[in-house]
């Protein structure tokens, strides 16, 4: 027996390609390889600005606090950490970002 997955309504409604679904200050975490980049996956960021297209997906500029400088990153390279619990993600940017 197979389950079919149903549609939902966010699974219908097209994204407009040309809006960024990160802000500014958001905190990511890199998924998979960087290319030719070092980097830990896994590494905690924090979105600093959006950038333009490169071909079809979006860019940001991110950073590490332990990193001198900042990196430029796909939109499809990165993923939101979700806080469980309230008040855990404000935690959390602290932590990572000294703030």
């Amino acid at each position: 027996m197979t389950v079919a997955h149903t549609p939902s309504r966010r699974d219908l409604t097209p994204r407009d390609p040309t809006t960024h679904l990160f802000a500014i200050g958001q905190v990511v975490r890199l998924r998979g390889g960087y290319g030719v980049f070092t980097s830990r996956f896994g590494d905690i960021y924090q979105i600093t600005g959006t950038l333009p297209p490169s071909g079809n997906s979006l860019q940001y500029r991110i950073r590490n606090e332990r990193e001198q400088h900042e990196r430029v990153a796909t939109e499809d390279s990165l993923e939101a950490v979700r806080a469980t619990e309230p008040g855990e993600g404000a935690a959390l940017m602290d932590r990572t970002f000294g703030r």
